[in-house]
Formats: structure tokens, C-alpha cells, sequence
């Protein structure tokens, strides 16, 4: 039974610790140790396949140079800019709301040699407009979330306020042309695109392996590519 504190009746899951600021500081606190102690740059969310097949269709998408401006959302230990960086992309901005999330990807980019990628602390869902962050008051030319919008889903109660948030958010940093490439393993294809359809257009899709049960045919990760409608 679904728990009584699920007051979001778009979302068919629960809230989860996951969706709280502590949790994300309590865990890169220890990311942070661990790495200092041993190098552990610590989890790549969704795993290195979902990073790999994200880049790759950056690389092979024609509209995209290795010279555009490139935001991950959410970019934790920052594996995703550090991944694009070693593929040549060379403007390369992280956001996350956890100091000690920016503190371990930018020692994890310094022990890689890319000390050139930006990675500063800012939250997507603030109310204030302009965004306070510095880098969320510009354009990119893609915009990334590899299981951020999940996160902002999980926060306790009625995510849909937050939800709004991150959307505005998203569309302030979009520029005519921009990309908007969001991952998700909470959402289905349906429920993404019934969000985000009245600001959006879908672009494209990275395909990734499929199972099969009962039938039905699906999917882990769903991972969709946007662009703001004209």
C-alpha cells in the first residue's frame, strides 16, 4: 500500500530519503573520505553504460561541437563532465545544491588533469528569479540530468512545487537551439513527456537494453532528448 506522506498524485512512488539534502550530504561526506584515503571517486549513478551511451550520442549528434557550452545538473561526483571532458567537450559546468559534492568533483577533475571544468554549488528548485547561482543565469547549449529530476521526485510530501521549480529552472538556461537531455529510472517515457509537453519538444531518444516479462516490454533507465518549443 502506498504510504499516507504520498500526496504527489503523478508519482507512483514513494518518498525517499533519497530526495533530502542530508542524505546527499551524509553520503558524499563519506565519498569525500574515501576518495582522500584511497581514490574511490565513488558511484556513477546509473552506471558507467548509461554515462557511456549519454556521451556517445553527444559526440554523434551533428548539431553539437566540442566547443558548445555543456551544464550537468545535479553533477555530483562529476564522472559526467569528467567523462565529456576526456572526449573533448571543452565548456563544461557542474551544478550540485551539496558542497561536498563539488568538493569531491573537483578534486576527482584535479587528480584527472581537468582542473578547467567548472563545478560550483547552486540549487535548481529555488524560488528566487533570477537564480542566485551565477551559472544557472546563462545559456547552454546542453543541459544534462542523469537522475536529478528523480531526486527532486523523491522529496518528502508534494514533490510538484519542487518539480515546477527544477522546470523553470531548466527553461532559463535553454536557449532557442539548446538541448535539454534528461535520464530517469523513476519516470516512464509517458510520464516525461506528459510533464514537460507544454514547454517541450521530444528531439530524440538514446535507446537502452530492454526486458520483457509478462509480455510487456521495458525498460530501466529512460533517458529522452528535449528542446523548447518555439
Amino acid at each position: 500500500m502506498a504510504s499516507a506522506e504520498k500526496t504527489d498524485i503523478d508519482r507512483d512512488f514513494d518518498s525517499s530519503e533519497l530526495g533530502t539534502k542530508e542524505y546527499w550530504d551524509s553520503a558524499y561526506e563519506k565519498e569525500v573520505e574515501n576518495f582522500e584515503d584511497i581514490g574511490d571517486v565513488g558511484e556513477i549513478w546509473f552506471g558507467e553504460e548509461t554515462m557511456d551511451k549519454i556521451a556517445d550520442w553527444l559526440e554523434e549528434y551533428e548539431n553539437i561541437s566540442k566547443e558548445d557550452s555543456i551544464i550537468d545538473l545535479g553533477s555530483g561526483n562529476g564522472m559526467m563532465c569528467i567523462e565529456l571532458r576526456k572526449r573533448g567537450f571543452l565548456q563544461l559546468t557542474g551544478v550540485d545544491y551539496s558542497d561536498l559534492a563539488i568538493t569531491l568533483s573537483k578534486s576527482v577533475a584535479k587528480s584527472e588533469g581537468f582542473e578547467d571544468i567548472k563545478f560550483t554549488t547552486g540549487d535548481l528548485i529555488t524560488e528566487q528569479r533570477p537564480n542566485p547561482c551565477t551559472c544557472l543565469t546563462r545559456k547552454y547549449k546542453v543541459v544534462l540530468d542523469k537522475g536529478t529530476y528523480d531526486a527532486v521526485s523523491l522529496m518528502p510530501g508534494d514533490s510538484v512545487a519542487a518539480r515546477k521549480q527544477y522546470l523553470q529552472t531548466v527553461k532559463e538556461i535553454m536557449g532557442a537551439e539548446s538541448l535539454f537531455s534528461i535520464t530517469s529510472c523513476n519516470w516512464t517515457k509517458e510520464q516525461l513527456l506528459d510533464f514537460f509537453k507544454e514547454d517541450f519538444k521530444l528531439e530524440a531518444q538514446i535507446p537502452f537494453r530492454t526486458f520483457q516479462f509478462g509480455g510487456q516490454t521495458g525498460s530501466t533507465v529512460t533517458s529522452l532528448l528535449f528542446k523548447l518549443k518555439s
